[in-house]
């Protein structure tokens, strides 16, 4: 409660202060002087961590440079293994979709396949044009088909043939 109350004091003290240019001055001068000495300090503080002007520490205060060293690199390794697992499963679902989408694109293509072996079937019953099928082989396997057709002119022996030049 003390606390509380000396604060409210040191507050009205500075607000009254406040109101009178030369005590503001004085005021952030103040202020300017506290906040230098914290860079001060923190700039310290990060050079000791990094390793630098350790010269005048004690042993209690190498180890708890330390400490707070240790503290650092465990949160930092927690962090990293949080990113990494969270990576690892949004790949595993890029992977699923991915696989997924393989399975659709097969079935696809199966479906494509059987309705070219079905096509292939009717062109080799069908007798078109005139034109007589003189090879057709299908091979029928899972992946893929192949059609070998061969035509030629229909056979006609009513007309003669002119004879050659060469002859």
């Amino acid at each position: 409660m003390k606390s509380v109350i000396d604060r409210y004091n040191k507050s009205k003290i500075e607000q009254q202060q406040l109101l009178n240019p030369a005590s503001e001055v004085k005021f952030w001068q103040r202020e300017a002087a506290v906040l230098r000495q914290e860079l001060h300090a923190l700039q310290e503080n990060h050079r000791q961590m990094m390793g630098e002007q350790l010269n005048g520490l004690s042993v209690n205060e190498l180890n708890s440079l330390e400490n707070q060293i240790e503290i650092s690199l465990r949160g930092i390794r927690m962090r990293k293994e949080q990113l990494l697992t969270q990576e690892i499963q949004e790949l595993s679902q890029k992977r699923n979709l991915i696989h997924q989408e393989n399975l659709d694109l097969s079935r696809k293509v199966q479906r494509i396949h059987q309705e070219n072996v079905e096509l292939y079937k009717k062109a080799y019953m069908a007798n078109t044009n005139g034109f007589t099928h003189r090879e057709v082989a299908v091979a029928d396997d899972e992946s893929h088909t192949q059609i070998r057709l061969q035509l030629s002119q229909p056979e006609h022996s009513d007309y003669d043939t002119p004879p050659r030049a060469n002859e």
